[in-house]
């Protein structure tokens, strides 16, 4: 079992004047690949409030994956990329890349996306648009990989080097 942590960046959402449809596209998802959902704000878009949940889910909660959904755009009040930064100790720049660029094949605003993932401790943090067909197009991409980063990041795989005809 994967344990997941959701944090939705809405100013609205955490005023209660939108429905969270995001995070819960998140929960949905992450059953896949045996994700179990261990802890779920709707948060406003500050950075100082973003890093703490994610200082929390990881020091404290010890959660394996941290999916935020929210915040990554060109407005002003967009800082979870910023947040993230701040506290992880590794990027995985790989991941974002992926994403931008295989939604770009569906939408050209995905260039204007400016999430980030990386590592913290022994958890993953991984940026996410806003949008409910956003998060599930994003997830449907780098999902099958996740597992492996994750076994990597706790001790219990030690090999990435595989060659192609192994992974396949």
């Amino acid at each position: 079992m994967i344990k997941i942590g959701i944090l939705t960046i809405s100013d609205k959402g955490s005023r209660g004047e939108r429905e969270d449809q995001s995070g819960k596209v998140i929960e949905e998802v992450v059953k896949k690949i045996n994700g179990e959902v261990k802890y779920y704000q709707i948060i406003p878009d500050e950075k100082d409030i973003i890093q703490e949940e994610l200082i929390k889910a990881v020091d404290k909660l010890h959660l394996d994956l941290i999916l935020t959904t929210g915040g990554t755009g060109l407005g002003k009040r967009d800082v979870t990329p910023e947040a993230t930064l701040a506290i992880i100790k590794k990027e995985v720049p790989g991941i974002s890349e992926i994403i931008r660029s295989e939604s770009f094949k569906k939408t050209n605003r995905s260039i204007l996306s400016r999430g980030v993932a990386g590592v913290r401790k022994e958890s993953l943090i991984i940026n996410l648009p806003g949008s409910p067909k956003g998060v599930r197009e994003s997830l449907e991409i780098i999902l099958e990989a996740l597992p492996h980063g994750i076994e990597i990041l706790i001790g219990q795989a030690a090999e990435c080097g595989k060659n192609d005809e192994e992974i396949r």
